[in-house]
């Protein structure tokens, strides 16, 4: 004889068993499906990144999988190419800079051959200047069999205090505490700056705006595809500040003279010592003021005294470390730069390319 149906005890179970994949079950390994390199979407040239996504068709997102998922560096390795990997902050991913007026658009544009090969530059810039950022970026590319390096760092990349607050680095705790061991870094992997792992945060429940962004991201790759738009291009924006009041000479809250212990020098040098591929590391161009009280400061970022003594400082750790380092800091005039002391113009970058590429050393095998 069956048995009544009930429908609150249907209910009850459906309830229930919602609750055990949904809040219970973890949800491991992460998702790492991708309509990226496929024929339906190609692989992006810039890691995602978007506050504006209706108007970008991209989105900013802490899920270092998904973000190399989309992006054209994690395609299959041609025999014939010699893959060049860029690693930095906002200038090198291009803020107001069309795909092809980056700085690896205009290196790909210069047709280079190294060890035989055909040279292919990849922009793995993000728009954040943090050397841990960074760094989180440069282990995470080396997975994709790069042959050589670049690393585009400034000043406000080392200031210790803001290393691991920066959003893409608060959010991956988990590797921010692999890096913090293997590279033996100078952090503490239990500093509350750092977004915890919990067992909750490991449910599906728990994923859901990572998960709702993922998918996402997908959808606005469609987008993107179409019109080949992945930012806001401003009519108008704001010009860098070149006029500055008498006596500000703050960076940060350090104090004169800069010491080296009050900038995360380690996370470069670790960095370096255990890259698999050679490294061109450059200390980028910054926008130097001819303003009110521009013999105080360079620029919004930075007082001369700080910005001078980081230069000796590099200069002699790259002296000493044995690097091939490339100081192109007062390259331009402040001209050609757009919102930002750090933001080149197209016709800047193509000129930066240029030096970069006669500072290339490549170590090729017999």
């Amino acid at each position: 004889m069956e048995k009544p149906f009930h429908p609150l005890r249907a209910l009850l179970k459906g309830l229930a068993l919602y609750l055990l994949i949904a809040l219970l079950l973890p949800f491991a390994p992460p998702l790492t499906l991708s309509l990226y390199n496929t024929p339906l979407i190609p692989g992006r040239s810039r890691l995602p990144y978007g506050e504006s996504p209706a108007q970008a068709y991209n989105l900013s997102l802490f899920s270092l999988d998904a973000m190399f998922a989309a992006h054209e560096v994690s395609q299959s390795k041609p025999a014939d190419e010699y893959r060049v990997l860029l690693i930095g902050d906002s200038s090198v991913w291009g803020l107001l800079l069309k795909p092809e007026e980056t700085l690896s658009a205009q290196l790909n544009l210069q047709d280079s051959s190294f060890c035989g090969k055909s040279a292919r530059f990849y922009n793995l810039g993000y728009p954040t200047i943090s050397i841990l950022k960074d760094l989180l970026i440069f282990d995470r590319a080396t997975r994709y069999q790069p042959d050589y390096i670049i690393w585009l760092t400034t000043l406000e990349s080392y200031p210790l205090e803001k290393q691991l607050s920066v959003p893409l680095v608060a959010n991956n705790s988990p590797l921010v505490h692999d890096l913090i061991q293997r590279y033996d870094l100078p952090f503490d992997p239990h500093d509350p700056a750092l977004v915890p792992v919990t067992p909750w945060s490991q449910t599906l429940f728990g994923q859901r705006r990572a998960l709702a962004d993922q998918f996402r991201l997908q959808l606005y790759g469609l987008l993107w595809a179409a019109t080949g738009i992945d930012q806001v291009y401003p009519a108008s924006y704001p010009a860098p500040q070149t006029d500055f009041e008498a006596g500000d000479d703050q960076f940060h809250h350090l104090p004169a003279p800069l010491a080296e212990s009050d900038l995360a020098y380690e996370v470069l040098s670790n960095g370096i010592a255990r890259s698999p591929a050679p490294v061109l590391l450059v200390n980028e161009p910054i926008l130097v003021s001819t303003g009110q009280n521009s013999d105080i400061r360079y620029n919004f970022f930075y007082p001369r005294w700080a910005y001078d003594a980081y230069r000796v400082q590099l200069s002699a750790l790259a002296k000493r470390s044995g690097w091939n380092y490339l100081d192109v800091w007062n390259l331009f005039p402040a001209s050609e730069f757009t919102n930002s002391g750090v933001h080149l113009t197209p016709a800047a970058e193509t000129l930066l390319a240029r030096q970069i590429l006669q500072q290339i050393q490549p170590q090729c095998s017999e």
